[in-house]
């Protein structure tokens, strides 16, 4: 099934990606960003922020977010 996913990471990329029925948003986090960084990031799914184990479906638009910009200070 088809997916939009943003990455708001680094230069970013919106693109549709296949997935397999049944993936969850931190499978698909770990695929395309990498394990153990999640507290780094806030992953929306459909606008909406969810849990890792939110199961993903046909046309949802997922997107991937830094909670800090490297580099910025506060």
């Amino acid at each position: 099934m088809k997916i939009l996913l943003i990455n708001a990471s680094g230069a970013g990329f919106a693109n549709h990606v296949d997935i397999e029925p049944g993936t969850t948003t931190e499978q698909l986090f770990n695929k395309h960003i990498g394990a153990g960084r999640e507290s780094q990031y806030l992953v929306r799914v459909n606008r909406m922020p969810v849990a890792r184990d939110q199961i993903l479906q046909e046309g949802d638009r997922v997107s991937i977010t830094p909670l800090r910009i490297e580099g910025a200070t506060a």
